[in-house]
C-alpha cells in the first residue's frame, strides 16, 4: 500500500471516530441533561407546558409519578411523543382528557397506544368525531375504562405534600364543550398551580358561587387566552404571579386574545407563552416557583 493511500485511509478512519464521539457525547448529555430531572428536583414538582402548537399538553412530576393533561392535536404528535421520549416516561400514572375537541385530545390515542398508563380521567361526554372516537378505540384495546373527572373527586393521589382538588365540571350537560374542562388545583407543599382545560366564563362563574379555594400561584390561562375565559372576577379570586398560555405561533383565532392579555397585566401577573417560548418548565421546591 502506498503512503498516499495509508494516510487518506487513516485519515477518514480518524474523521469516523471523531464523528462517533462527539455523537456520543451528545447523546449523553441530552440523557444526562432529563434523566437527571428526576434526580436534580427529586424534593420538587415539575409542571411541563409542553409547546403543541394551538393546543393543551401539560405534564406534572412529583414523588416519581406522572400526570399528563391532554395531548395537543395529532398535528404536532411528533413534538408531544419526542418530549416524553426525552423525559424516559414509560409509564403515566394519571391521564386527563379535559373536554373531546381535537386540540386537546388529537394525540390521545398515540399516547394510550404507547405508553403504559394506571388510570385515565374524562368529563361524562361524548360526541361523533373520529378523534373522540380513535381514543374510546385506542382506551378499549388496552381495557382502560374511563373514570368520570368532576367536582369533588379524590382519587388523583400524587404523593406526599401534594394535594389535587378538582374544582368543576359541576353539571352533566354544558351546551358548551369547552366547558366541560376541569377546573382543578395541584399543590406541592406551599406553592400552587391552576389547570382550567378550555373552560370559559360560564363555568368560572359556577366555582366562584361554590367560593372554593381558587387562590394559586400559577394559572394555566383558560382557552389559550380566548376573551370567553379568565373573567377579571375570577382572575381577581386566582390572583396568579405566573400565567402560562398555551397557544399556536400565528393561529387563526387571535389567542391570546388582547384584552385577556391586558386583564393579566393589569394584575401584574408575569406571563409566559408556549407560541413565544415554546416549551415551559416551571419547578416548585415547596416555596419558591422558577423556570428553568
Amino acid at each position: 500500500m502506498n503512503k498516499n493511500k495509508l494516510f487518506r485511509k487513516r485519515h477518514i478512519s480518524l474523521f469516523v471516530n471523531i464523528f462517533i464521539l462527539v455523537a456520543l457525547l451528545i447523546f449523553v448529555k441530552l440523557s444526562f441533561n432529563f434523566n437527571n430531572y428526576s434526580n436534580t428536583y427529586k424534593n420538587a414538582m415539575l409542571v411541563h407546558y409542553i409547546d403543541v402548537g394551538q393546543g393543551d399538553s401539560v405534564l406534572i412530576q412529583v414523588n416519581n409519578k406522572n400526570l399528563l393533561i391532554d395531548s395537543g392535536p395529532e398535528s404536532n404528535k411528533n413534538n408531544l411523543l419526542k418530549y416524553l421520549k426525552n423525559l424516559n416516561i414509560d409509564t403515566l400514572d394519571y391521564v386527563i382528557a379535559t373536554h373531546p375537541h381535537e386540540d386537546h385530545i388529537g394525540n390521545m390515542q398515540h399516547i394510550i397506544n404507547t405508553y403504559n398508563i394506571s388510570a385515565f380521567y374524562a368529563p361524562k361526554v361524548t360526541t361523533s368525531s373520529k378523534t373522540f372516537e380513535q381514543m374510546i378505540d385506542s382506551l378499549k384495546r388496552k381495557n382502560l375504562k374511563i373514570n368520570v373527572i368532576k367536582q369533588g373527586i379524590s382519587s388523583i393521589d400524587l404523593g406526599n405534600n401534594t394535594k389535587v382538588t378538582v374544582f368543576s365540571p359541576n353539571h352533566d350537560s354544558y351546551d358548551n364543550l369547552n366547558n366541560y374542562s376541569p377546573i382543578m388545583k395541584i399543590e406541592y407543599k406551599n406553592t400552587s398551580f391552576l389547570f382550567t382545560g378550555d373552560a370559559e366564563e360560564e363555568v368560572e362563574s359556577e366555582v366562584l358561587k361554590n367560593n372554593f379555594p381558587l387562590s394559586s400561584d400559577v394559572l394555566k390561562a383558560g382557552h389559550h387566552g380566548s376573551s370567553t375565559s379568565t373573567s377579571a372576577s375570577f382572575l381577581n379570586a386566582v390572583n396568579p404571579s405566573i400565567c402560562v398560555i398555551s397557544a399556536g405561533i400565528n393561529n387563526n383565532y387571535n389567542h391570546p386574545n388582547p384584552t385577556t392579555l391586558k386583564k393579566l397585566q393589569k394584575n401584574k401577573c408575569i406571563i409566559y407563552r408556549t407560541d413565544k417560548l415554546g416549551d415551559i418548565l416551571l419547578i416548585s421546591d415547596g416555596t419558591t416557583i422558577k423556570k428553568k
